[in-house]
């Protein structure tokens, strides 16, 4: 899953959303020994959530149908398709607007952006300055962030087209979301709060 799901699957607390948001960028499996507990938890969440997004057959249907155009990259194109619609179908998940959930997180990343890791730091303003989060909803908005992605890879990916794709199996991929999201979310529910056990209700 891309940022946005991330983000969503962290809960209402900004300490899990941060920790999550930044689970691309940690290294080592004892984040805690570096990050205060409730990010670490985010860290451990979104590892967990990558973990499980990679092996399900549902995604790997998804994947199948991207692979022979775009390779390895099928499961990075995908996550953004997923983020699409969780973006585009926000009301049925969220009691807070999409621009508000969106604002209020860039806000109170800036106000960590001393401890997020470079790398974060780097992506941050290129986020907030485009909005992914809210524009994740647009196909227009989908396809700037694969062509951004594509200028970024060190080979040529072709990921600037997959937006085409989107709309040319625009009913499959959604159906497969659908099927694939609340399951993801029962194990997101299941990890903060044996996580949050593991630390003592941290």
């Amino acid at each position: 899953m891309n940022y946005l799901a991330h983000l969503y699957l962290s809960g209402d607390d900004p300490e899990v959303r941060i920790g999550n948001f930044i689970g691309d960028f940690v290294r080592g499996r004892t984040p805690e020994q570096v990050y205060p507990v409730r990010m670490a938890v985010g860290i451990h969440l979104h590892r967990t959530i990558d973990t499980f997004t990679d092996s399900h057959p549902v995604v790997k249907e998804s994947k199948l149908r991207l692979r022979p155009a775009y390779r390895h990259y099928s499961g990075v194109i995908v996550d953004i398709f997923y983020d699409h619609f969780l973006a585009r179908n926000w009301d049925q998940y969220h009691p807070e607007p999409l621009p508000d959930f969106a604002r209020n997180f860039y806000s109170h990343a800036d106000t960590e952006a001393h401890r997020l890791p470079q790398k974060a730091q780097y992506v941050l303003p290129f986020m907030k300055k485009n909005d992914w989060l809210t524009n994740y909803a647009h196909i227009e908005g989908i396809e700037k962030v694969l062509c951004g992605m594509a200028r970024r890879t060190p080979y040529e990916s072709g990921m600037e087209k997959a937006a085409q794709d989107l709309l040319r199996h625009y009913d499959f991929f959604e159906k497969e979301y659908f099927e694939f999201m609340p399951q993801l979310e029962e194990v997101c529910i299941n990890t903060i709060k044996e996580l949050r056990d593991r630390y003592d209700g941290s």
